[in-house]
């Protein structure tokens, strides 16, 4: 048996969090440590020689991965978070989602002018949330390397929106449709 590609080990959930949905779950990739070490290696390998000062993680599997990536890349990490949850100063943006609206916070001394950031989170679907969290950075002075996303679903418009930004996209798999 060949062995399983990271697209292999993403969980696929139909009719979660509403019918008609198929819900892309990276839990089973996170799970399996071959994979999660595969993804991780491949997250981080474009940026080896970039100089990234900062690898932001977007709430909340972006966490897990932005972490690993930045320790891979010997690179600080930086979470941006949903309103409320971080102490001391903070400045905020906010977003749309395909069911409301939401609003990402990032300390106000998190990044430094000039520091190059790299923003991990793990599905890139309509660009909200990615989009936020890059302002943020941008809010700061910060410089965005690239967006590196585990899954892409092209069908819903986030790599356009985020290149339309200007921002480099990175996207390990890809799953057709929503």
């Amino acid at each position: 048996m060949t062995n399983p590609t990271l697209r292999d080990l993403i969980r696929t959930i139909p009719d979660f969090p509403r019918p008609g949905i198929l819900f892309r779950d990276v839990t089973t990739l996170l799970a399996d440590a071959n994979g999660l070490a595969m993804t991780i290696e491949q997250l981080a390998q474009p940026y080896l020689c970039a100089g990234i000062d900062q690898v932001i993680g977007l709430e909340a599997r972006g966490f897990i991965l932005g972490g690993a990536v930045a320790h891979r890349l010997g690179a600080g990490f930086v979470p941006v978070r949903k309103a409320g949850k971080l102490p001391g100063k903070v400045i905020s943006q906010g977003y749309n989602l395909e069911y409301g609206d939401a609003v990402f916070e990032l300390h106000e001394d998190a990044v430094r002018p000039g520091e190059r950031v790299l923003i991990v989170d793990d599905l890139l679907a309509t660009g909200g949330t990615a989009a936020a969290g890059a302002l943020l950075v941008q809010q700061l002075g910060g410089h965005i390397a690239a967006c590196a996303f585990v899954v892409v679903l092209p069908d819903l418009g986030g790599r356009a929106k985020l290149e339309a930004m200007g921002l480099t996209v990175q996207a390990l798999c890809a799953f057709e449709g929503d």
